[in-house]
């Protein structure tokens, strides 16, 4: 059986296409700076194959209403659109490549895969807010957590690498990227994250702020900020970008400027304080994972995430191991250290194609 998995965003498309018997890669590619072709791109990618089973597509935000992979029809085309406000960034691009795909290829089974479906275990002391019970019972105002699918594949990496049972795990997963998350994820379950109602929340991004005082966004407003400019602000001129002028943290660190420095010091200075709020909510901590764009590649940056962590944790990183990452999932702790650090590559479309394929076995769509 063949599954084409598709990652629609504003301004590209990555994709994967699987066999799922072999698990093996059939084809794979990433379409930068679409420009308005996204039509014509998929068309291509869904003609590139002779058969195509089922094409499983991501989606950021499943709001309260997507708990798992779930097929695609009229009802849950209207409820994604629904949900774009709260990731204005992700669904409507999700969306947009969800009815191309459908144009393009009518007679295939499509499915959705929800960010935002791994947190759905968490307590309600980590998805409610401090705020009055009836934004959460009226409005659904709660912790969604998103990146899940990276998240749980992490996850199932980690468990197969120490040969342990999923169910009795207890790890860190950072996510770090252009967009970046962590989640403490305990005996097998997303326990904690930290972004929340909107990908917006958490961790300093590309060009999202992360968490920062929502009373400022009130004092812009009576300087004579509109709704339109002060989300720009924080989702698209703030995080990295916003404090040195620049989202990519390759350039970033090929820099000697007090700015570049200073964007690295409050990125990873985010990232520290979440392992450390974390190590204490856990109690016990089998693993901390870094993956992602950033977390894979940059040695520089686990580095400085892991300073002082030896004193205050008995976490000890191997210099060598760090410096030395390849394209395969590797530990970078020394033996003595308390817990265990690994690099692992994501693989969101595999995780994706996973989920939608237990779907359709549990619905009997296929033996």
């Amino acid at each position: 059986m063949r599954a084409l998995v598709l990652n629609s965003g504003s301004s590209s498309i990555k994709f994967k296409i699987f066999d799922m018997g072999s698990q093996k890669v059939l084809n794979k590619g990433t379409i930068e700076e679409l420009k308005g072709n996204r039509h014509k791109e998929l068309e291509k990618i869904i003609n590139s194959m002779e058969r195509i089973d089922f094409i499983a597509h991501r989606v950021v935000h499943g709001g309260h209403t997507f708990t798992q992979a779930t097929i695609i029809d009229d009802a849950v085309i209207k409820a994604i659109d629904e949900l774009s406000p709260l990731a204005p960034l992700h669904n409507p691009a999700n969306l947009d490549g969800i009815l191309t795909a459908k144009a393009l290829a009518p007679n295939t089974l499509q499915i959705a895969v929800f960010d935002t479906a791994f947190h759905e275990d968490m307590p309600p002391s980590s998805y409610m807010y401090a705020l009055p019970q009836e934004l959460y019972t009226k409005y659904n105002v709660r912790r969604y957590g998103f990146h899940g699918t990276s998240h749980n594949y992490l996850l199932k990496e980690c468990a197969r690498l120490m040969k342990k049972d999923i169910n009795e795990l207890n790890i860190i997963t950072l996510h770090l990227g252009n967009g970046a998350s962590a989640t403490a994820i305990k005996n097998g379950k997303s326990y904690d994250t930290s972004m929340g109602f909107t990908p917006l929340e958490g961790l300093v991004m590309g060009t999202r702020s992360g968490d920062f005082d929502p009373a400022i966004l009130l004092y812009l407003h009576k300087l004579g900020l509109n709704y339109k400019e002060l989300d720009e602000l924080v989702n698209q001129k703030s995080g990295l970008l916003g404090i040195c002028g620049s989202s990519d943290v390759r350039e970033i660190l090929s820099r000697d400027d007090e700015d570049a420095k200073l964007a690295l010091a409050i990125m990873t200075q985010r990232v520290k304080k979440y392992i450390g709020s974390y190590i204490a909510i856990l109690g016990r901590v089998d693993a901390i994972v870094f993956s992602g764009g950033i977390g894979e590649h940059s040695y520089h940056v686990r580095k400085m995430i892991l300073d002082g962590f030896d004193e205050a944790f008995d976490i000890y990183m191997d210099d060598e191991k760090n410096n030395n990452v390849k394209t395969s999932a590797t530990l970078i702790s020394q033996e003595k250290s308390k817990i265990a650090l690994y690099v692992i590559p994501a693989d969101e479309e595999l995780e994706i194609a996973h989920q939608a394929f237990a779907l359709l076995k549990e619905d009997t769509l296929i033996k």
